[in-house]
């Protein structure tokens, strides 16, 4: 998952956490189970900068049974 943070606003960004919710879906496309994971924020991303990162999103095998897949739906992103 590559993800791109803008910081708009007039001073750097020094803290966060990045959140991804990692959905196990089965071949009809109904959501079976919602698997969450954090990381670190790339910081610092100064006044008007921009940073790009990328991370592999894993979920155990055991959790997604066969014939089913997952999808990362959500990211949120919480900084100071």
């Amino acid at each position: 998952m590559t993800l791109v943070f803008r910081n708009s606003g007039g001073t750097a960004v020094r803290s966060g956490t990045v959140a991804f919710g990692t959905h196990v879906v089965d071949a009809l496309g109904i959501d079976w189970a919602t698997r969450r994971s954090t990381v670190t924020l790339p910081v610092p991303i100064t006044a008007g900068g921009r940073e790009e990162r990328t991370w592999t999103v894993c979920v155990d095998a055991w959790r997604v049974p066969l014939g089913m897949h997952i999808e990362t739906r959500d990211v949120s992103v919480d900084w100071e």
